[in-house]
């Protein structure tokens, strides 16, 4: 896939004020901090999409970003450009915020998930440099409670040696393994060293194709 454009939209405090579901919807969350605008803003190649922060919790809106793309599956039949949202969710594990805030952001990102007709899948980003953490296997098992597609995504795998990125990621797929039958997909990235990408888009190619309406 090679991204042609990607362009900021709008910014919604719930999903019915999101755009028409007229195109196919890719939705990025993750714990506070995890790196999410720094993954955006590598897959589309423009650091400055979308916003990133040095205060854990800054997005507390869905944001859409539409996203015009060329297929490398398809791109000696029609050459056509296929546009589809790219959604920035505000992150889980909150920080320092009220529980009122909290609460209004779970209902919002609970909302968004469960009726937004058109979200095809959303890429759950798992900080790498870390050993399994309780409150993301809890909302990968949300997820999975909610039949909602998804797939991992272990995050800042330049910050520790490829031994450390491993290991964790192994943990937290063996902790997966107690419960789950079949185990998600998963791609390990950096924004730094541009990890993961081309993996990322080909999924995404290969989903808007097999997906197309």
């Amino acid at each position: 896939m090679i991204i042609k454009s990607a362009k900021y939209i709008i910014s919604s405090p719930d999903f019915e004020k999101c755009p028409l579901p007229d195109k196919k919807e890719y939705a990025f969350i993750g714990r506070s901090n995890v790196g999410k605008s720094s993954l955006i803003n590598m897959l589309t190649g423009n650091d400055k999409l979308a916003k990133t922060s040095a205060t854990p919790g800054k997005t507390q809106l869905i944001n859409h970003f539409e996203i015009t793309s060329a297929s490398a599956i398809n791109s000696g039949k029609d050459g056509q450009n296929f546009k589809w949202y790219l959604v920035d969710l505000p992150g889980y594990g909150f920080a320092k915020v009220s529980i009122r805030s909290r609460r209004r952001w779970e209902q919002m990102i609970e909302g968004y998930l469960r009726k937004r007709e058109n979200l095809v899948m959303v890429f759950v980003l798992i900080d790498a440099r870390h050993t399994p953490q309780k409150i993301d296997l809890d909302f990968l098992n949300q997820l999975d409670k909610w039949e909602i597609p998804f797939t991992m995504i272990f995050t800042k795998a330049d910050k520790e040696t490829q031994a450390v990125v491993a290991k964790n990621v192994k943990l937290f797929l063996d902790r997966l393994r107690k419960t789950w039958q079949f185990l998600p997909q998963h791609f390990v990235s950096s924004a730094t060293k541009k990890l993961g990408k081309d993996k990322i888009l080909k999924l995404i190619d290969e989903t808007n194709e097999t997906n197309k309406s």
